[in-house]
Order: C-alpha cells, then sequence, then structure tokens
C-alpha cells in the first residue's frame, strides 16, 4: 500500500508537470512576444534621436533582458543571422511580428520601420521550450515532495485498513480455537465495518449452533440411556434370579421393547447424518399414495385399538400418481403417528388423508391431541427443540423424527408444513409436485 500511494504521488506530479508546463510555456511565450512589442515601438522612438551613446545604452539594457537588437540601414542589417525576408520588409517600410529561426534557434522577431530612412529597429527574443528534460529537471523538487507525500500516506492508510484485517484474522483464530465469545468493535472503512459485522454474525452463528447441538446431544444421551437402563435393570433382575420363571415372559417383552426403541433411535440418527452428508440412496418410483396412505392406516389401526386413539383414513376416489420413493414416504408417515399416538388421548381422532391439489400431491396427518402453539410451529422440525420444551410436561421423543421428516421430504422435491387440525390438535402436511423434483 505504501508503493501503492508513493507510486500514485509521484505519477500525479509527473503527469500534472507534463499537462501544466506547455500551457506555462505557452503563456510564458505570449507575454514574452507582447512586452517585445512594446519594446520594440520604445526602442524606435529613442533610436530616433540618433544619438550614438542613447542607442549604445538601449542595446545594452535590451540585451540584459535576453533581447538582440538589429538595425537595418539602406536595406542591410548591421550584422548576420536575421531572415532575408524581414529585412525587406523592414526596408519596404512595413511593420514586423513573427516567429522564425535566429541564428537557429526559434525566436520571435518583431521590427519597426524609421520612417523616412530605408531603415528600421528588429528586436529578437528566444522561444521558451518545454521538453521532457526540462520538465523532469525542473519539477524534482516536487517528485521529491510527492513520494515523500505519498510513503507518508501510504503508511497512514496501511495502518488506517490493516488494523481491522489484523482484528478479524485473530478474531477468525480465536473462532477455529473453539472461543465463541470473540466479537470485533466496527472500526475502519466501510468494508472493514462489514468484515468484523460478517465476523461477529459467524461467531452468533456458532454460539446458537453449538448450544443446539449441545442440547441436542443431551436429549439423545437421556433418550438413549432411558431404554438402557430398563435392559440393564431387567438384565441385573434375571441374571440375580430376583425374576422367577412367572416373570421372565414380562421381562423379556419388555426389554424387546426397549431393544426396538433403541434401534429406532440410532436408525433415525444414522438416517439424519446420511441426510446432511446428502448420501442417503432413494428409490424413486411411481407410487400411488392412495393405495400406500391405505396400507398405512391398516398397520397403524392395529396400534391404535382398542384403547388408543380413533383412527380415521380419508382417500380420494381414484389413483393419486407421484413419483417418489414409497419407502421413504412410508418412514415419514409412521413417524408422524408414532408421534401422535405418544400424545394424543384415547378415544381423540387420529386421521390419514391423501387428496390431489392442482400443483402437488397432499399427504395429511392430523389429531385431536395438545396440538402446537404458534411459536412450537416456528420450530417444529428442529431437532429436539420440542423436546427441550416439552419435557417433564407431556410426553416426548428424542426429538429427531420430526427433523427426519423435513429432511426426507426436502430430499424427495416435496414440502412440509405444521399447522392447526381442525380436530383440535397438530395437522402435518407432505406435499409431493406432480412428478417429485427428486434432489440429487
Amino acid at each position: 500500500m505504501v508503493l501503492v500511494t508513493a507510486a500514485t504521488a509521484v505519477i500525479a506530479v509527473i503527469v500534472t508537470a507534463l499537462v501544466a508546463i506547455p500551457v506555462a510555456v505557452r503563456s510564458a511565450n505570449t507575454q514574452a512576444r507582447a512586452q517585445l512589442v512594446e519594446q520594440s515601438k520604445l526602442a524606435v522612438e529613442l533610436l530616433a534621436a540618433e544619438r550614438p551613446a542613447a542607442r549604445e545604452s538601449i542595446v545594452t539594457d535590451l540585451r540584459d533582458q535576453g533581447v538582440e537588437v538589429y538595425l537595418i540601414r539602406r536595406g542591410v542589417a548591421d550584422r548576420a543571422g536575421l531572415p532575408q525576408r524581414v529585412v525587406q520588409q523592414i526596408a519596404a517600410g512595413t511593420v514586423v511580428n513573427t516567429r522564425s529561426p535566429v541564428e537557429g534557434r526559434p525566436s520571435f522577431i518583431v521590427g519597426r520601420p524609421l520612417s523616412g530612412r530605408n531603415a528600421g529597429v528588429v528586436l529578437t527574443r528566444g522561444v521558451a521550450n518545454g521538453t521532457a528534460a526540462n520538465v523532469l529537471g525542473s519539477i524534482w523538487i516536487a517528485l521529491l515532495a510527492g513520494l515523500a507525500g505519498g510513503i507518508a500516506a501510504g503508511a497512514l492508510l496501511a495502518r488506517f485498513i490493516a488494523r481491522p484485517i489484523r482484528r478479524a484474522a485473530s478474531a477468525a483464530g480465536k473462532l477455529s480455537a473453539g472461543d465463541r465469545s470473540v466479537r470485533i468493535s466496527r472500526q475502519g472503512p466501510a468494508e472493514a465495518g462489514e468484515l468484523a459485522d460478517a465476523i461477529n454474525q459467524l461467531a452468533t452463528a456458532l454460539q446458537i449452533s453449538e448450544g443446539r447441538e449441545r442440547d441436542f446431544l443431551l436429549s439423545v444421551s437421556h433418550e438413549l440411556r432411558t431404554p438402557l437402563a430398563t435392559i440393564r435393570g431387567y438384565a441385573e433382575a434375571l441374571a440375580d434370579g430376583v425374576v422367577g420363571p412367572d416373570g421372565a415372559e414380562k421381562a423379556g417383552a419388555t426389554m424387546l421393547a426397549e431393544s426396538d426403541r433403541l434401534d429406532r433411535l440410532i436408525s433415525d440418527l444414522l438416517v439424519l447424518s446420511r441426510l446432511e452428508a446428502a448420501d442417503l440412496p432413494l428409490d424413486v418410483v411411481p407410487v400411488d399414495l392412495a393405495e400406500l396412505v391405505r396400507a398405512a392406516g391398516e398397520a397403524w389401526a392395529a396400534r391404535c385399538a382398542p384403547d388408543g386413539p380413533l383412527l380415521r383414513v380419508q382417500l380420494p376416489d381414484g389413483p393419486l400418481l407421484v413419483e417418489t420413493d414409497p419407502g421413504r414416504i412410508r418412514q415419514v408417515l409412521d413417524g408422524l403417528c408414532e408421534n401422535a399416538l405418544r400424545v394424543v388421548p384415547a378415544g381423540a381422532p387420529l386421521v390419514l388423508a391423501a387428496r390431489a391439489d392442482p400443483d402437488a400431491a397432499v399427504l395429511e396427518v392430523r389429531d385431536g391431541g395438545p396440538g402446537f402453539t404458534d411459536e412450537d410451529l416456528a420450530v417444529a422440525f428442529e431437532r429436539g427443540a420440542l423436546n427441550r420444551r416439552y419435557r417433564g410436561i407431556r410426553k416426548v421423543g428424542s426429538g429427531l423424527g420430526l427433523a427426519l421428516a423435513a429432511r426426507l421430504v426436502g430430499r424427495l422435491g416435496g414440502r412440509i408444513s405444521a399447522g392447526h387440525a381442525p380436530e383440535g390438535g397438530a395437522m402435518f402436511t407432505v406435499e409431493l409436485p406432480y412428478p417429485a423434483r427428486t434432489l440429487p
């Protein structure tokens, strides 16, 4: 930056000089020419007296000012150097004001005749020139001043700009080391301020994300620990002989149910990790969603009866064909039904519905349970958000099911949303376009 500003200052001085010197030279020449005309008038008046002493004094004074004086008598110049045409014009009584070489040097020539004598006076002065050598020779002080100013300005500018960049680099280093509390003050130019804002926003986002991740891990560890504690308790009871033959069947059934719960949780975690890594395989084929919902309703009817929710299935009159992965859609439906079955009281409605909209095939899972608040709907598909909010208040799952459903539907090119059901509880709507725009 110092080098750039110094070079800019030097170039600015040179360019200014190259532009200004010719203008100054032109102005000086114009002024010199006008002065020469006035001097010629005065010289003619003084030389007309023909006093030798006066002539000698006038010639000496003019030469001291850089002006050469030529006297013309009877059509002949007193010394060589003048162009012949100038001598002839003066001898003919013509006033001369021209520019022409005199003794090989470009000069201004002003001449006036002396009345009635076939004679006259001619004054010459060299023309000022603005060559590159003259320019560089005359502006070296300005160049040095510009160079010094450029170095000083560059140092100040570099310090002004580099300081916030160094602060940002230091903050980035602290962030990479795990310090999420680092923040940068907004100083320096506008761009440096934008960089500080970006670093601060990144630090805040990382802090929030890691907080959520920490809460999620705590939730998952709790969910993992609960079935493990149950399995371990029954296993120790069986090993110690506390559970006799009569209770072995019940203990085995409980352990099997808890191991199934543990297996589902681990499977959800694996599927979520593969979805976030975008390497989950999909088998997209033509699917009749009406038939798929009918089969899901038959499977869940056994779990709902006799003391569970009142399951209803609502289907269109004809097939509802889309291109999607039937296994993943069934996984989404089963997850939504599992969530509903956990909180919907006995006798309350649980509805599985399929219908056709102009732009998409729609699946709905509605229930008559406690439902969600508007604040819940905003975070319904965030991992562990509802688990953290309702733990200890009502039955909750691991917090993975809705996040998994949202990512699966997104990978299949569809959209899932949460809302309030007409039955009074929660409603989840899955929209799959015709055909589904499956993501790569």
